[in-house]
């Protein structure tokens, strides 16, 4: 047993030692997403840049030192490394309603990135086709059993915490379930992991013996679904001709998702192929290539059956990169008499960095110059622009007034505040700057829709269609006046707080129930629900961002009187929903004695 022990120990030591970049990232980014979840509104947008970039830091030192293992330079690469990050995180945003879904587009893509780096990087030089495979293999093998050993020791350690928790009444906060799962979601998964790789690349690219659950996977899970998919796809395909219509726009989904399983199939059976001349692995990869060239016809033609209809986004330019991508690598496959499976990764890191960086051409500039001619061309279709200004005044359709305005908050979001103010007047141009700088888009959307003074309506309200109502104070200074305390409470923090001996809770129910009770000590307690009703009831007509004198109301409470103050307050109601919710950010607790 004590020898076990000191052998853990042991290991346990020359993880840290070995790998402390990746740990320092790993534990970070722990703390980062620990401290996410309990700070205010306003705090909150550093932890988050934080926290992405040590997530990141994880793979990407990975990747940095199986690189340095191959080449060496360590420190300098540690370095390059750090400097990565931080000008990542300076580049994301610094107010937490900045995190437009383009730099959820900019993440994923860097994550990406990183993973495919580490799936390649120490392998840059020629004739180590089998090393690379084996390597690629032990990551994937030992990223499964992380994930394996991962759950139960969570689970475990999270049971035993509620066990002791139970029978030995230790009333333990609720927080400390959650900053367990971090703690072990995140640095205990990649402690497990680097315990896998033990030495590193030595031991990852070492000849072993082939799995035999990887073939048994292949043959028996993976190839039967690839059947599946191409069935499917070549049927559908004979439906298109024999009514000779276009592919419908999430085919392109289906062709991809075939072609991720039939590449994936292939990587994992690859030492098989030179068992012999007539190794089933060999007849399946060049059939298997061969099936997907008339799969890329009908992807392409649904892709661009969309970007000629509604212009180029960032999701239809990925979809569009991974059809070049996939062409890539079938007219590879099928021409290269020395095709490497090294091709696929790195042309994959080579294309996402392509769509991240190159100038012009990439994702985010060729979407805002599509969205810029899409609505340039429905406002002179509609013959909408008068002096260079968008008529407001002339009657449109619903349809028509909603593309408008939903071009308007997709390049608001993009920041193209100078071409959109163009088509506005200095008014309208002051709002939509003020939405901006604010980042409250969702706003622009129904300022936009708000403006057209005469709409045809030519449909029902759809069902998912969703009314969003914020009300915003005019002053968001809190006056203190005669109170003699100020008590903050938080939308995700339901902490009850102490003032001398007194205990003061908010239970928010406001849309289970459409409640929000202020309780003292447990005993007393007032419902706030008929006044945030009425404040909401006396804009009922409106939506978007509501500018009100203030979100306040006071009432007695015990020995004290009260008043809550919100610094914003939204209420959201799809068309097919009778029940509304509604909830707020940050609200402050004035308390005086009576």
């Amino acid at each position: 047993m004590k020898t076990k022990f000191q052998e853990t120990i042991s290991r346990a030591n020359e993880v840290i030692f070995r790998y402390p970049m990746i740990l320092t990232m790993a534990l970070l980014a722990s703390i980062g997403a620990i401290y996410l979840v309990e700070t205010e509104l306003n705090e909150i947008a550093s932890y988050i840049k934080f926290t992405i970039c040590a997530c990141l830091g994880i793979s990407l030192m990975f990747a940095l030192k199986m690189l340095s293992q191959r080449i060496g330079k360590e420190i300098i690469l540690n370095v390059l490394g750090i400097l990565f990050l931080i000008g990542f995180y300076f580049i994301l945003p610094d107010k937490k309603n900045r995190f437009t879904e383009v730099y959820a587009y900019i993440i994923a893509i860097i994550a990406l990135l990183s993973h495919l780096l580490v799936s390649f990087v120490p392998f840059l030089e020629k004739d180590k086709e089998l090393r690379f495979w084996q390597y690629n293999k032990n990551l994937f093998i030992n990223t499964f059993l992380t994930a394996v050993f991962t759950g139960v020791l969570t689970g475990g350690v999270e049971l035993a915490i509620l066990a002791v928790d139970k029978l030995f009444d230790f009333n333990f906060h609720d927080r400390i379930y959650r900053d367990t799962f971090f703690v072990l979601a995140i640095f205990g998964s990649s402690f497990i992991f680097l315990l896998f790789n033990d030495k590193g690349l030595n031991n990852l690219e070492k000849d072993g013996t082939y799995p035999v659950v990887l073939k048994f996977f292949t043959q028996f899970i993976l190839i039967p679904l690839l059947l599946i998919y191409v069935t499917i796809l070549y049927f559908y395909s004979v439906k298109i001709l024999i009514n000779w219509q276009l592919p419908r726009g999430w085919v392109s989904y289906l062709v991809l998702a075939y072609s991720t399983v039939g590449i994936l199939a292939l990587l994992l059976v690859h030492p098989l192929k030179e068992e012999n001349a007539k190794s089933w692995v060999r007849i399946f990869s060049k059939a298997f290539y061969y099936t997907i060239a008339p799969l890329i016809v009908l992807l392409f033609t649904a892709i661009f059956t969309r970007i000629l209809e509604y212009g180029y986004t960032e999701p239809r330019y990925f979809v569009l990169l991974l059809a070049l991508w996939l062409l890539s690598i079938v007219i590879y496959f099928i021409f290269s008499k020395k095709a490497t499976i090294k091709f696929i990764p790195v042309s994959l890191f080579l294309f996402g960095a392509f769509a991240l960086i190159f100038p012009y051409l990439n994702a985010f500039s060729v979407a805002k110059r599509s969205q810029k001619a899409e609505l340039m061309d429905i406002l002179n279709k509609h013959q909408l622009i008068s002096a260079g200004k968008i008529n407001f005044q002339k009657k449109v359709t619903d349809t028509i007034r909603n593309e408008i305005a939903d071009k308007f908050e997709f390049l608001a979001e993009r920041k193209q505040v100078e071409f959109l103010s163009t088509l506005l007047n200095e008014k309208d141009q002051a709002e939509l700057s003020d939405n901006i700088n604010d980042g409250t888009f969702y706003s622009i959307n129904y300022s936009i829709q708000n403006k057209f003074s005469d709409v045809n309506i030519t449909v029902n309200k759809r069902p998912y269609e969703m009314n969003r109502l914020v009300l915003v104070p005019e002053k968001q200074v809190v006056e203190i006046g005669n109170y003699q305390y100020l008590i903050s409470f938080h939308r995700y923090s339901r902490d009850p707080q102490k003032l001398n001996d007194d205990q003061f809770e908010l239970v928010d129910q406001l849309t289970e129930n459409s409640s929000l009770k202020l309780k003292l000590n447990s005993k007393e307690e007032i419902d706030f629900e008929p006044q945030i009703i009425r404040l909401f009831e006396e804009n009922k007509n409106k939506n978007g961002n509501v500018k009100v004198p203030e979100i306040a109301m006071e009432s007695d409470l015990g020995k004290y009187h009260v008043k809550l103050i919100f610094s914003e307050m939204t209420r959201e109601k799809y068309a097919d929903d009778d029940k509304a919710s509604m909830y707020y950010e940050n609200v402050y607790l004035l308390v005086r004695l009576k």
